[in-house]
């Protein structure tokens, strides 16, 4: 009759232990890292967001005053509507874009044009973001620019694509969709592999329509995808900087300038740092809430 050697109960919770403190070397170099440059720097900067701080004469505790600075004064608001609006265009854009070019590049083609198709989207998205707005400076340009140039060729006026405050602002728009979409357009390609074949051929032998199969077949299948892809894109529109910086300035006026580049202004311009940490802390909790707002709607449409 065979015999199972057993261990004894406190030899047991030795080796437990011993197998814990090694978990826990392993784990303490990224635990340091994430409490210096990541969790330090959020609590600081909340602290930061309740107090006026002066790099030469000090700091002291003002409780809500920066919050209310920022909410009681037009130009801020103004600011937070262009972040809210550029964020509403680019997701949207982005996403319904990429989607439409995932689904006309998911067909049947000769693999070469497959691959080129694909190459010639994806290529704006591993860019630089400022290389790309440097050259889409000169695309914009009022008298030297190359669209204006090809719009009078065709006998259409020129478009004051960066200087006009009414047009700045879809500009940018324009710019960040050429350069992002084809980030999603990859996601989605990929999303729509997954979607079962046996599924979309019985849907066609029964002549079901091409855009039924879609909605009923295809969106359901790829909707968590879908809905990552809103989230991120939301996250990245929301903190919108470089493209505008070197496209606009923020200008006309402030008909472009972004939450981004107003902390910036303030913290390392103006050095109103307290009130820079104010607006950090306002657009981290936008962040949070658009982020929960689409978690809360997905349950209705995303499939789990």
């Amino acid at each position: 009759m065979p015999t199972t050697a057993t261990v004894p109960r406190s030899r047991r919770s030795e080796l437990a232990r011993a197998q814990a403190r090694t978990g826990y070397l392993f784990v303490l170099p990224t635990a340091v890292l994430y409490l210096t440059f990541v969790l330090a720097p959020v609590v600081l900067t909340c602290i930061l967001a309740f107090a006026y701080y002066d790099p030469m004469l000090g700091s002291r505790w003002v409780g809500f005053d920066n919050f209310a600075r920022f909410f009681s004064n037009g130009r801020s608001l103004q600011i937070l509507w262009n972040t809210l609006r550029f964020t509403f265009f680019a997701v949207t854009f982005n996403v319904s874009i990429g989607l439409i070019l995932a689904l006309a590049l998911n067909r049947m083609m000769p693999s070469w044009l497959l691959y080129f198709f694909r190459l010639s989207f994806f290529l704006p998205v591993i860019i630089a973001a400022a290389f790309v707005s440097i050259v889409w400076t000169y695309f914009y340009g009022d008298d030297l620019g190359v669209i204006n140039y090809f719009l009078r060729v065709v006998g259409l006026p020129g478009v004051r694509w960066l200087t006009d405050a009414n047009q700045a602002m879809t500009s940018i728009i324009i710019m960040d969709v050429w350069k992002n979409t084809g980030f999603f357009m990859i996601i989605f390609i990929a999303a729509l592999q997954g979607v079962p074949r046996n599924i979309l051929e019985a849907a066609v032998m029964d002549g079901t329509p091409a855009w039924r199969q879609f909605f009923r077949i295809t969106l359901p299948y790829i909707s968590p995808v879908v809905f990552f892809c809103i989230v991120y894109a939301s996250i990245g529109a929301l903190q919108v900087f470089e493209s505008i910086v070197i496209l606009t300035q923020g200008g006309p006026g402030d008909s472009t300038r972004s939450l981004s580049i107003l902390i910036v202004e303030e913290g390392f311009g103006s050095f109103q740092i307290g009130y820079a940490a104010a607006i950090s802390v306002v657009m981290t909790v936008l962040i949070l809430l658009i982020t929960a707002l689409q978690q809360l709607v997905s349950r209705k449409w995303v499939q789990q």
